[in-house]
């Protein structure tokens, strides 16, 4: 199966599954409830979520194990979206290529939209119906993955760092501390549950954590490149709008930046070698993430 079809396939997969998890916000306000659906289904690639799936069928294991997790793990990467994109924050107007959930809903609802997919993330994870076959400690390491990579030791954290040395000269270990925190973080939660889910021993694990901390890491020096280098367009957001941030481009330039994701994805490559054929499909992911336009 190509790749393509591939991530289009374990997309449709993750979103029939939110749509379902999504159908019991029935009784909640309306307002709330559109403001949380618009930006959940907002046409995003679903990265994290594939990630979790792709590893846990890596080790041979059926993605419905995992489902409920990687669903959770979008919910909260789409809070942190609304969030980021509050004028509090980036102030930003376009997101996926339509008008962010602030500038739709406003900015109280929109705020409130994210505290609940936070929320409703960890009731999904905890509710009996998504994951009643599941070993209750193998539950509670999970959420305890996520919960860690979302918090203030985290995602929360490298976003305020983000902020407070936003327009600052700042450092190579202040970026580094941001990236390994913002979005790295979370990414590697969502290869560790797929791994948890499937069985993983202690020393694969280890493997995977690389792997996932890799391909994060790249994920986050091509957003880099694409707001000083890509196509609005394709991308979906408004670019060159990262000239005063910690990045990559910043503090290494160009060259050293696209050295570096291809350092990157041939380490999350090699983290994976112990899966001989079965981790084929995850080096393409890893490449993919490395290559990608938007």
């Amino acid at each position: 199966m190509e790749l393509s079809t591939y991530l289009h396939e374990k997309k449709i997969i993750v979103e029939n599954a939110l749509k379902d998890i999504a159908s019991a916000w029935h009784a909640s306000p309306a307002p709330l409830r559109n403001a949380m659906e618009y930006m959940l289904f907002s046409n995003g690639k679903r990265i994290r979520p594939i990630l979790a799936i792709a590893v846990c069928e890596a080790k041979g294991k059926s993605s419905d194990n995992v489902l409920p997790f990687a669903c959770a793990i979008e919910m909260i990467h789409t809070y942190s979206l609304i969030h980021d994109d509050l004028p509090s924050i980036d102030n930003d107007d376009l997101r996926r290529g339509k008008p962010t959930c602030h500038k739709v809903f406003g900015e109280a609802t929109a705020l409130l939209a994210g505290d609940a997919l936070l929320t409703e993330a960890f009731r999904v994870m905890a509710d009996s119906r998504y994951t009643e076959r599941m070993n209750p400690k193998v539950i509670k390491q999970i959420i305890f993955e996520v919960a860690s990579a979302a918090g203030a030791g985290g995602m929360v954290g490298g976003q305020v760092m983000d902020i407070l040395f936003e327009g600052k000269e700042g450092t190579k270990d202040i970026l580094n501390f941001i990236h390994t925190h913002k979005t790295t973080a979370l990414i590697r939660a969502s290869v560790r549950a797929g791994a948890i889910c499937g069985g993983a021993k202690v020393r694969e694990l280890k493997k995977f954590t690389i792997y996932g901390e890799s391909v994060g890491l790249a994920f986050q020096i091509k957003d880099d490149l694409l707001d000083a280098e890509g196509d609005e367009e394709k991308v979906g957001k408004r670019l060159r709008k990262d000239v005063n941030k910690q990045t990559y481009v910043k503090h290494y330039g160009l060259i050293a930046s696209n050295i570096k994701v291809e350092q990157l994805t041939e380490e999350a490559v090699q983290a994976i070698r112990f899966l001989g054929e079965n981790g084929a499909r995850l080096s393409e992911v890893a490449r993919f993430i490395g290559s990608r336009v938007a």
